[in-house]
């Protein structure tokens, strides 16, 4: 590739692209920055590199358009402030961009920091660059205040709302990028804010698009300015071993070239670059230290097809043992993003856990370059089938990378319009708000606060008054104009469009017309009681509230008015009044019935002889069974409670039945004692939690067999974490026995927890 030839003019200290012409020399004397002269020949080499059929006059007349609208303009290092918009744009030719988006790039900061307009861009770049660099002007407008994650969340939908174009967001990633480049000039509570913002704004979104070469470097840096002490001393760790771990990656590359290269598999294998934050955020979420974190020492293979893939994967798996669950194949399943690749852990050579990644070129090629064929999580989420078919398209990224010729066609189809169901507006203090589209600020005022609704009397947008009927925008910044007790007008219920506005309108006009409501209710109560031949007297006094608190109402007025607007029908709460007084009724024929069970057997011993090694005061040859809510041993402290046609069932004294029954059914509980000389098993569950690892299932029914211990009936499964847990249900003699066997199966490595569980699965102490 050649330099190009540049041209200084020393009154305005622009530069201007005379010799677009490869193999043309640099003129020092002519040339005031080199860097910049240098860096504009860096850019003109990468476009060339992927298109070179790209008109680089373009490029080269926007650059001087730049140069010239910032010329008077500094960075913090003290650089010209054209380095940045070129920066940037080189950023966006190693992703392989189109001519319109790269000079978007060296244009993108025109009109927000210099007296440019865009009409201005359009009459001498077109409307498509001006649609891209208005898109990223908006974007830089939006202020982060708020740093939750659903604030986050919210600010990446808006970007996609937004922007009319996807290249915009690349731009905006770009920007970032530069930005942290050489976020060091700036004071360090600048550093830490802008570091944050990239971790929960802009990485995930890199993320999103698939733009992997942007993300880790976003979060590299990041890191670095957000928590310098422990990215030096990541750096630092890492740098220790940094010798031998080059020797041995080396001797694995060597090795494994050797036997793909006898197999006829044509490969590049190289040693895969760690990203410390990746690191750092394992060592923080496995709270491991650096040496047990599996995936430090890696290789990537990159093959031709997707068979070289699988047999050099049963090549790897040949030569060095693979280490249970650290296979995943997202060939076969790709991630969200529409990454590819075979990841396994292996054994290496000198015994040390060795990653190794198989991809095909194209594979490789998405992950680095992106193909933004879905940007939103879907951990713990159902997929929307109608947001799929909306980004479906996305997908036609990993084409035109292939034919930048015919790139003009395929943008006209990056227009994207994703949210046209919702809008995001601001608040004044910065927040941004999702609701859904043709809101009013009737809704945005609802959504913020009730009384701010309710004392409504106007609305702002962007600084102008707007009718309550105004239809909200993406990006208005809403301001609420209130007026102390003043009220909503029923009109609002036509001009509100959300149901949770509306609800609120109306449950004010409910409480204004309480009184009218308590006189119409207590009307209802009377009328239907005379209705069902019930006697007055009951529906007055303290029985009416007792019934009330039922639903949650704890006074006679609040209950006459929830009958009168409508919120509860007289029948309804009748009807549980007289219920209440049936049951009242029944309370002495269920002591006597109670009584009479306790005595129907009852010996002359104070305790009854024992029945399946129980023992109930009072009476004897009842029918026992063992409650599965709490399932009792032989030594934990028990209760009875007499069942209605099904005996004594017998409950752990603290089973949270148990304190249920003393508050309502007090009458039913009896004393019940262990038969000691009752010697047959008794059946426990147990959960077992633990690192998911190879053997340990086997280790457990292990130390069960060495005890001679029975297990009925076991289970285990993974956990996302990389956790385990096994279930089991065994038989035990008494709670010593049980305290022996738990106290053994917690010794084993990798258990961490063992605990007794109801067959509900309810823990018990």
């Amino acid at each position: 590739m050649g330099i190009y030839a540049c041209n200084y003019s020393g009154k305005k200290g622009s530069l201007s692209v005379k010799d677009i012409k490869p193999g043309a020399e640099v003129m020092p004397d002519r040339c005031k920055n080199e860097d910049i002269v240098a860096s504009l020949n860096d850019l003109f080499e990468k476009i060339k590199a992927y298109n070179s059929s790209m008109n680089l006059s373009t490029i080269s007349a926007a650059f001087d358009y730049a140069q010239k609208a910032h010329r008077k303009q500094k960075r913090f290092s003290g650089e010209p402030f054209i380095v940045h918009p070129l920066e940037v744009t080189k950023i966006l030719a190693g992703l392989e961009l189109d001519q319109e988006t790269l000079v978007a790039g060296l244009l993108h900061d025109v009109v927000e920091d210099t007296g440019t307009t865009l009409k201005d861009i359009e009459e001498r770049f077109g409307s498509e660059v001006t649609l891209l660099v208005n898109g990223v002007t908006k974007l830089s407008r939006i202020e982060y205040k708020s740093k939750e994650d659903l604030q986050a969340e919210n600010l990446r939908k808006m970007f996609l709302a937004m922007a009319k174009d996807i290249r915009v967001i690349l731009i905006k990633l770009a920007d970032r990028l530069h930005n942290l480049r050489t976020l060091k000039y700036h004071p360090e509570p600048k550093q830490v804010e802008i570091a944050e913002e990239t971790l929960e704004i802009f990485a995930p979104l890199a993320h999103r698009l698939g733009i992997y070469r942007i993300k880790w470097e976003l979060e590299d840096l990041s890191f670095r300015f957000r928590e310098p002490d422990k990215y030096f001393e990541l750096v630092e760790k890492i740098a220790i071993t940094r010798r031998k771990r080059e020797e041995y990656i080396r001797s694995v590359v060597s090795i494994l070239n050797g036997k793909l290269a006898a197999m006829g598999i044509e490969a590049a294998i190289e040693g895969r670059p760690k990203h410390l934050y990746s690191i750092y955020e394992k060592m923080i979420e496995q709270q491991k230290n650096l040496d047990e974190i599996f995936d430090v020492l890696a290789v990537r293979c990159l093959v031709e097809t997707v068979r070289d893939c699988y047999a050099t994967l049963g090549i790897v798996h040949t030569m060095w043992t693979p280490i249970p669950g650290r296979f995943k194949d997202f060939i076969a399943m790709p991630k969200s993003n529409m990454y590819q690749s075979l990841h396994t852990t292996v054994v290496g050579p000198k015994g040390e856990p060795l990653e190794v990644q198989i991809r095909t070129w194209d594979m490789h090629r998405t992950a680095e370059y992106g193909i933004a064929a879905h940007w939103r999580y879907k951990e713990g989420g159902k997929g929307d089938s109608e947001f799929d078919k909306k980004l479906a398209w996305l997908r036609q990224l990993l084409e035109w990378q292939h034919d930048l010729r015919d790139a003009r066609e395929f943008m006209e189809s990056l227009k994207i319009d994703l949210f046209a169901d919702v809008v995001f507006v601001f608040s004044p203090k910065g927040d941004v708000l999702e609701l859904p589209a043709g809101s009013v600020p009737l809704d945005f005022a609802y959504r913020i606060h009730t009384d701010v609704g309710h004392s409504c009397v106007g609305a702002k947008a962007n600084n102008r008054i707007v009718p309550l009927e105004y239809k909200l925008k993406n990006g208005d910044i809403v301001e609420i104009l209130t007026l102390k007790h003043s009220g909503p007008s029923r009109d609002w219920l036509g001009i509100a469009k959300t149901s949770h506005a509306k609800t609120k309108i109306r449950q004010w006009f409910k409480k204004e017309q309480r009184e009218e409501n308590i006189i119409k209710g207590k009307e209802n109560f009377e009328r239907e009681a005379r209705k069902q031949g019930i006697e007055i007297e009951l529906i007055k006094g303290d029985r009416l509230v007792e019934v009330g608190k039922k639903f949650s109402i704890f006074t006679l007025d609040d209950l006459y008015a929830a009958v009168g607007d409508g919120a509860l029908t007289a029948n309804s709460i009748l009807t549980k009044l007289k219920l209440e007084e049936a049951k009242t009724e029944k309370k002495g024929s269920l002591v006597e019935e109670v009584l009479a069970v306790k005595t129907e057997f009852k010996p002359s011993a104070e305790w009854g002889r024992p029945t399946r090694g129980i023992r109930v005061k009072g009476a004897e040859n009842l029918l026992i069974r063992l409650a599965h809510c709490c399932n009792p041993v032989p030594g934990d402290p028990i209760v009875g409670y007499i069942t209605r046609g099904r005996g004594v069932s017998i409950h752990r004294a603290d089973c949270r039945n148990i304190v249920s029954y003393q508050n309502d059914e007090s009458e039913r509980l009896v004393e019940v004692a262990w038969d000691r000389e009752f010697k047959e098993p008794f059946q426990v569950k147990l959960e077992i939690n633990g690192m998911d690892r190879a053997g340990l299932l086997s280790e457990v029914m292990a130390v069960l067999s060495e005890m001679k211990i029975s297990a009925n009936w076991v289970n285990a499964r993974g956990k996302k974490d990389h956790g385990a847990v096994i279930g089991l249900v065994i038989e035990v003699k008494g709670l010593e026995q049980l305290e022996h066997i738990t106290n053994r199966l917690r010794q084993i490595k990798d258990v961490y927890r063992v605990r007794r569980v109801s067959f509900s699965g309810q823990t018990l102490n």
